[in-house]
């Protein structure tokens, strides 16, 4: 699913900071209610259909991990075929992603960043350049910046930024190699999007 138009608007709707940049907080504290939406929130009128909240949910979940609609279809199908709860499934395997993975370590300001830095070749994983952002890392797998990129620009804030950062417990992080291994799979509440009530896009599918 690729939007191209305004995104304030986008985070409007959705209710949630589905791109992570600080200004869409701003935008949300400001005006809280969906676009068009301000005289039926003020009211209490605004009413949505169950079908309505799981598409909504879907739509949450696409545009924060940046997944097309085909791949969020596969994904829900590996989920489904996995033992334990469907739900918890889609939600572990969205937190695989590399990109996802790159910034939950804190070498990303956004989820957008990680895939622009993904795409672009900058980190490898186990020593092999991946470009691909919905590679699946797994237990074990070392991801690092590529020396030749460790120089650029780009670093040095995100680096400040990493020094206050804490990373999930599923990831351990090295900021002086811009590095990071995954240590354990993530499997909890805590590890995922608070924001997203994946239950209802588990519903969305399989209405």
């Amino acid at each position: 699913m690729r939007y191209t138009g305004p995104k304030a608007r986008r985070v409007r709707r959705l209710g949630v900071n589905i791109f992570g940049a600080d200004k869409y907080d701003r935008v949300l504290q400001r005006k809280p209610y969906p676009p068009g939406m301000q005289a039926a929130s003020r009211t209490g009128k605004a009413k949505i259909s169950e079908y309505g909240k799981q598409l909504l949910e879907k739509q949450k979940v696409a545009f924060t991990y940046g997944v097309h609609d085909k791949r969020l279809r596969a994904i829900y199908a590996e989920a489904s075929e996995t033992l334990g709860q469907t739900d918890t499934m889609m939600a572990a395997l969205l937190e695989r992603r590399l990109d996802n993975a790159l910034f939950r370590a804190g070498f990303a300001s956004t989820r957008m960043q990680a895939r622009q830095f993904v795409s672009h070749g900058l980190f490898t994983v186990n020593g092999v350049r991946v470009t691909i952002p919905s590679y699946k890392v797994s237990i074990g797998d070392k991801v690092e910046v590529r020396a030749q990129r460790k120089s650029s620009p780009v670093f040095p804030a995100i680096l400040a930024a990493h020094e206050r950062y804490t990373s999930p417990d599923w990831i351990k992080t090295n900021s002086s190699m811009i590095s990071f291994e995954v240590i354990a799979l993530p499997s909890e509440e805590k590890h995922f999007e608070s924001s997203i009530d994946m239950r209802k896009v588990i519903g969305f599918y399989s209405r």
